[in-house]
């Protein structure tokens, strides 16, 4: 059974940071790209960032290049999604992802 169980979100204020984590399991981590997602208040879901098997080639939305990471510990089947300099427009519920399976969400609010 594939399980996504994202963490590490909640309130920051602009210009802060946050690092997202999403556990894998249930399936081979380590043959599969990764993707986060977000879906913002009234939008529809986005692709994010997204990390190749070996986390050697990664993508990036252009709203978010120059301030995301996106990581992977294939060891652990881990992704990991370090955002710095969050501006408003970042809140979102962000989700990680593959083949069409989803996790439950983590609420990321980013306000004074």
């Amino acid at each position: 059974q594939v399980q996504l169980v994202e963490s590490g979100g909640g309130l920051v204020q602009p210009g802060g940071s946050l690092r997202l984590s999403c556990a894998a399991s249930g399936f081979a981590f380590s043959n599969y790209s990764l993707t986060w997602y977000r879906r913002a208040p009234g939008a529809v879901r986005e692709p994010v960032a997204t990390i190749s098997r070996t986390g050697f080639v990664t993508n990036y939305a252009d709203s978010v290049k120059g301030r995301f990471t996106i990581s992977r510990d294939n060891a652990n089947s881990v992704v990991y999604l370090q955002m710095n300099s969050l501006k408003a427009e970042d809140t979102a519920v962000y989700f990680c992802g593959y083949s069409g399976y989803w996790g439950q969400g983590t609420q990321v609010t980013v306000s004074s």
